[in-house]
């Protein structure tokens, strides 16, 4: 069994399954208190956008219904019901394949230092939240649990993995996050940036573990979004937000969440399901 920052990860032969729990993290650090129901908020996103994207690329689902795990997950039938996947076995690509539509987060931090993100030149005079012509692509490392993913430039992902699996990766990640963003902004949330992963069986490459979710991307109300500052959020921008507001450290261990922080960011959650998979079947 491998566990991830949110995933636990369970070896099965020819099969993984993975299970999402309700932990969160927030700059790379593990919070030591559970988002109630979280897990299984991701999972239904997560199934959502595979079968959205599936005209554009396979993915790695084989099914999330538990009736169909092997036999010796059925003992654990309610603990995996509506939070857990059957997933094809595949070679993950080393880096994090991450699509910015806006300038936020780290890349507004290093546009204000360089006007660049990841190599990429961007104009002057660009504001905070601000959206850009056109999406770039802004790779990163895949850093083990507690460690903060580096952002490369594109020479650097060619170096990882090679220039044609590099531009294949790049090619997908912006055509996906395109249509994402494109159907998302229908139902009010600006889809401001995300990160993708890849996996290859043989020599093909498919989408692997989650998908346009709030805690793989940055969604936005619509509504409510100005550029020239931070954003309100569905994400768990909130939880961050707090977390610098105590002066946190972002280093191991955590502090303990409030109760009223730990309701918050579950809601959030929960209004982003509702709001895209509830209006768009």
């Amino acid at each position: 069994m491998k566990r991830g920052k949110v995933r636990d990860i369970y070896d099965l032969g020819d099969t993984l399954l993975m299970v999402a729990t309700d932990r969160i993290s927030a700059f790379d650090v593990v919070m030591p208190d559970p988002i109630p129901e979280k897990g299984k908020i991701l999972t239904q996103i997560s199934l959502f956008w595979f079968e959205v994207m599936k005209p554009l690329i396979e993915n790695h689902l084989i099914s999330s219904h538990v009736d169909d795990y092997p036999a010796g997950c059925k003992p654990y039938a309610e603990i995996l019901k509506d939070r857990s996947m059957l997933v094809k076995k595949t070679k993950p690509l080393p880096v994090e394949c991450v699509v910015r539509g806006y300038i936020s987060g780290s890349g507004w931090k290093s546009y204000q230092k360089s006007k660049s993100i990841c190599g990429i030149n961007l104009p002057g005079g660009l504001k905070e939240s601000d959206k850009l012509d056109e999406p770039i692509f802004t790779p990163s490392t895949k850093e083990e649990v507690g460690l903060h993913d580096i952002n490369i430039d594109f020479d650097e992902t060619v170096k990882r993995i090679g220039r044609p699996l590099a531009e294949k990766a790049r090619d997908l990640s912006l055509a996906i996050y395109k249509k994402g963003a494109d159907l998302a902004i229908t139902r009010g949330i600006i889809i401001a940036d995300t990160k993708f992963e890849f996996g290859l069986i043989e020599d093909k490459l498919i989408l692997i573990d989650e998908l346009l979710t709030p805690d793989s991307s940055r969604f936005w109300p619509k509504k409510s979004y100005c550029s020239g500052g931070p954003q309100k959020s569905f994400d768990k921008q909130y939880l961050r937000d707090y977390l610098v507001s105590i002066n946190w450290n972002k280093k191991a261990p955590a502090p303990s969440l409030p109760p009223e922080v730990i309701v918050n960011t579950g809601n959030k959650y929960m209004e982003a399901l509702k709001v895209l998979t509830t209006s768009l079947k």
